[in-house]
């Protein structure tokens, strides 16, 4: 009786600590501030001028959708913004459904009419009025085409001119490229070193580890829309908190999956394949879930909507990009330092290798299995946190990663702690490169084919071990 009592408690507690986070998203959606509505209202302030050189800056979230962009004459040193020019929307027939005249900062919103999911799915053209231009002014392109494929805000940006004196060649694109892909590649590597810890000790293919990601952000993003802020001696610390109770909350979150669902099947002596069947309809139910609570739009931390890059030549770093590397390359090193010399990692590396052989020696086999889907599920919120803060998300930000993060797992080794790390920096780096040389649309599609070739020629993974099978 009390067995039972447990394990309806355990399913019932995510759905109450959802029906609370739900609350706190959509009353801070539907419950808009003065300040906000005077926001929102207003042009988007950016920090592009003179000084710090033509930085694009997103329009205040809110229910329009808007086309907003900038435009630049790089032929100055710093660079320096292009005012007064008007820029048109118009449709595929050539109708107008919009205009805007770019501001002192060269920025410019263009509000476009009605429903955002009425555009969905169609293409609109942008251009510049050329009789508005400045003398001996001219954007590279002045018609740009923008496909309309979610219903957040869409940027373009006009350049006029070369990049001035340090344009910007195929080796500086590869170093700022590099830059991109090891802060992407530390977050993926956390969200793989997660998944292949949980696959080590259960052999659990679990596809709805992408909803473990997600849910670390929607923590986040909860902890960041309560009233108020968060300071320590003077300084906002709100996203910081955030990401703190991201990864504590997950672990807990965890947990749950664990004790009200998976160790009751392992119990009933399920097979890996039912198991994986059922991590499926966890997924979707989990990302309904999500979408219901959250809604469908792309969200953004208050704290880093907007931040002033660091320049360095022609390269830009931002302290945001630094802290969230620096953080993760952290988390990383301590866990891996854990698996690797203390007891308790050394008995999950030992129930990864044989959980049969470990139980016979002593090991609570279980409890291992609790821990490890304790930590896995806390590196992958975490993982999510760190990305809402670098890209913004929404609820689908852990199922689109998913393919990468089991393509990093996977090419390392399943089941290996440096594999999955490997694995996880090689995909990163490589999806962020080929797009020197191919559109970014295709640039996942790329690391896939690596990851085909090199289970064709090594099928255990760069770091796993060849075992015969029979």
């Amino acid at each position: 009786m009390h067995v039972r009592l447990l394990r309806v408690s355990l399913l019932i507690l995510p759905m109450l600590f959802m029906l609370l986070l739900g609350t706190g998203l959509s009353g801070a959606s539907a419950s808009p501030s003065a300040d906000d509505t005077a926001a929102s209202d207003a042009p988007p302030v950016a920090s592009d001028n003179a000084e710090t050189g033509c930085q694009l800056t997103k329009p205040p979230d809110d229910e329009t959708l808007s086309i907003y962009g900038l435009i630049c004459d790089r032929r100055e040193s710093p660079r320096v913004p292009v005012p007064d020019v008007t820029v048109l929307v118009k449709d595929a027939s050539g109708n107008e459904i919009g205009r805007s005249v770019s501001g002192p900062d060269g920025s410019f919103v263009i509000d476009l009419p009605g429903e955002p999911i009425s555009y969905l799915g169609k293409t609109y053209a942008v251009s510049v009025d050329k009789a508005t231009l400045p003398e001996d002014t001219e954007p590279e392109k002045t018609d740009l085409k923008i496909a309309i494929n979610t219903d957040t805000d869409q940027p373009v940006i006009f350049p006029v001119g070369a990049a001035g004196p340090g344009a910007e060649g195929k080796l500086i694109q590869a170093i700022q490229l590099t830059i991109t892909g090891l802060v992407f590649s530390v977050l993926l590597a956390m969200a793989s070193l997660g998944l292949s810890m949980i696959f080590g000790t259960t052999g659990l293919t679990n596809f709805a580890h992408g909803e473990l990601i997600t849910f670390g952000a929607l923590v986040a993003f909860a902890v960041d829309n309560l009233d108020g802020e968060i300071r320590v001696g003077g300084a906002n610390v709100t996203i910081i908190v955030g990401v703190l109770a991201a990864f504590l909350v997950s672990g807990l979150f965890g947990w749950v999956n664990d004790a009200g669902l998976w160790r009751p099947l392992r119990r009933r002596g399920s097979s890996l394949v039912a198991m994986m069947i059922v991590s499926i309809g966890l997924s979707i139910f989990l990302r309904n879930v999500y979408q219901y609570f959250a809604g469908a739009q792309a969200r953004n931390y208050s704290q880093y909507a907007a931040i002033e890059p660091w320049e360095f030549g022609s390269l830009t770093v931002t302290s945001r990009d630094v802290v969230v590397f620096v953080v993760g390359m952290g988390v990383l090193i301590l866990t891996t330092s854990l698996l690797r010399y203390t007891r308790l990692g050394k008995a999950t590396r030992a129930v990864a290798d044989n959980p049969a052989l470990s139980s016979a020696t002593g090991i609570n086999v279980e409890r291992v299995i609790s821990i490890v889907w304790i930590g896995g599920a806390a590196l992958a919120g975490m993982a999510g946190a760190l990305l809402g803060v670098t890209q913004g998300f929404d609820y689908q930000i852990g199922f689109k990663l998913l393919l990468l993060v089991f393509a990093a797992t996977v090419l390392g080794g399943l089941g290996t702690i440096w594999g999955a790390i490997v694995g996880a920096f090689v995909i990163g780096l490589f999806t962020e490169l080929t797009t020197l040389f191919i559109p970014a649309e295709f640039k996942y599609v790329g690391a896939l084919l690596v990851l085909i070739v090199v289970l064709l020629i090594r099928p255990q993974g760069l770091l796993g071990r060849a075992e015969r099978v029979g």
